[in-house]
């Protein structure tokens, strides 16, 4: 056999080509090249991320069970990304089931798998390539912080040190932090450690139990630059926050980079140390918002082109306006919409696509209800204190009073009860009822008083900070 790879995968092309339909085959297996065959592992390639998470997580056990049908004993599977016009100077052929014409090489692509760079460590690997500067869509909801991150990526430890990033879920903190790690990783070959906190807790307690705590200590403290999602899951544990605390001082003392992400800032962290608190907010902390209506339909777009899928503007604008909190529930949707296209061969409407995605729809309508969260947030804010303030014991006029307004927002703009809201503030009932009684009376003899609520109330209703 003078090429095995194509003959095995000219068998393989025909045999889903039996298995799927045409549509199918030819959106999700006709794209896929065959790269090489060799110690019993396969080698194939797509043109972009989103082609080879699909095919991972949909049809990488079809194509290995045919696979090991046509070559007659078990292979592995390995998906690449590969822009085609490599693949051209490669040398590298199209598969008999090839569709005629290659789809086009996008910023997404990750690097050749041929270029050489520095080996990295186990922890770079964890690392995703997926995430690039180049594939994260900048609006107005994240433009300063993708800055940051930019800015970060390309002088570590010197543009802002720690950098803390804070956002609800699915609005690119991961992507961010990980794109930046990426790019430190390659232009500036540091060590990075990248990990969420929930691993970094792990560890710490797998050191112990094996009094490993010297090599614990000197992964992270000897690492050029350290990067740590959500970090709010050092909450309430005091040994943990004692262990950081130090690994944060020696890298910061040896002007290495830090930088951490959180659903929350620093001081609304239940239980953190005010010295970690303080730390975290010694150098730049920035938000990211849920992006506006032009920025979810541009990330819609960048993902269509992603997917060479052929969808009208009347339904990319019909998700941006419907999905509106959480990109990846967006990026989900249209995933979800072009496959059910692709394989019923219906034509989507404005009505069949509020059906496909009522579940998604309906999420998004309740979280846009006002959470007691938002409420001490809100409240915090306007009275220039730490939710952590309100949330505590103590009682001088200038936390009680932000405190009583708060539980008495909670109680006219949530249907919660009197025992939630309590829970909520770590008080009893009889203390929120308390308080709500204090600020009806106050508002009735004083309209200052008023006018603050009114307006604390106001911006709670219309989503304004």
């Amino acid at each position: 056999m003078e090429n095995p790879i194509k003959e095995v995968w000219h068998g393989v092309c025909a045999l889903l080509a039996d298995r799927l339909s045409t549509d199918v085959f030819d959106r999700w297996i006709a794209i896929i090249q065959p790269v090489a065959l060799d110690d019993a592992i396969l080698r194939l390639s797509v043109s972009n991320d989103f082609y080879l998470s699909w095919l991972e997580e949909n049809y990488l056990p079809m194509i290995e069970e045919a696979v090991t049908s046509v070559h007659g004993q078990p292979v592995e599977i390995r998906i690449e990304v590969r822009p085609r016009e490599a693949d051209r100077k490669q040398g590298t052929g199209a598969s008999a089931g090839t569709a005629a014409g290659t789809p086009p090489t996008t910023s997404a692509s990750r690097p050749k798998p041929r270029r050489r760079k520095p080996a990295p460590t186990t922890e770079t690997r964890k690392l995703n390539p997926r995430y690039t500067f180049d594939n994260f869509v900048v609006g107005s909801s994240n433009e300063f912080a993708h800055a940051a991150c930019w800015a970060v990526a390309r002088e570590p430890a010197r543009a802002y040190n720690p950098l803390f990033l804070y956002g609800r879920v699915g609005l690119g903190k991961t992507h961010l932090i990980q794109a930046l790690g990426n790019h430190a990783a390659t232009s500036h070959q540091a060590t990075v450690v990248y990990m969420s906190c929930e691993e970094f807790v792990n560890e710490y307690i797998e050191a112990l139990s094996n009094k490993e705590l010297v090599n614990f200590r000197k992964k992270y403290r000897t690492a050029d630059i350290l990067l740590i999602d959500d970090i709010h899951f050092l909450s309430n544990k005091d040994a943990l926050q004692e262990e950081f605390f130090h690994t944060f001082n020696a890298l910061f003392d040896a002007r290495k980079q830090i930088v951490l992400t959180s659903d929350r800032p620093a001081s609304e962290i239940k239980d953190l140390e005010e010295r970690l608190v303080n730390r975290f907010e010694w150098g730049l902390v920035t938000e990211l918002e849920p992006p506006n209506v032009e920025t979810r339909e541009a990330i819609l777009r960048r993902k269509a082109n992603e997917m060479e899928a052929e969808i009208s503007d009347e339904l990319l604008n019909f998700m941006a306006e419907h999905i509106r909190s959480n990109v990846r529930r967006l990026e989900g949707a249209l995933v979800r919409s072009v496959s059910y296209a692709s394989i019923t061969g219906i034509t989507l409407t404005p009505e069949i696509l509020e059906k496909l995605l009522r579940d998604a729809i309906d999420v998004e309508n309740q979280e846009a209800i006002i959470t007691l969260q938002q409420i001490q947030r809100q409240v915090a804010d306007y009275y220039d204190i730490r939710v952590s303030d309100i949330l505590s014991k103590r009682r001088p006029a200038s936390i009680a009073f932000p405190r009583q307004v708060a539980m008495y927002i909670c109680r006219q703009l949530t249907k919660h009860s009197l025992p939630d809201i309590g829970n909520a503030f770590e008080k009893n009932h009889a203390t929120v009822l308390h308080a709500c009684r204090m600020i009806e009376n106050k508002m009735k003899d004083d309209s200052g008083i008023r006018r603050t609520v009114d307006t604390l109330m106001n911006k709670l209703k219309s989503g304004r900070r």
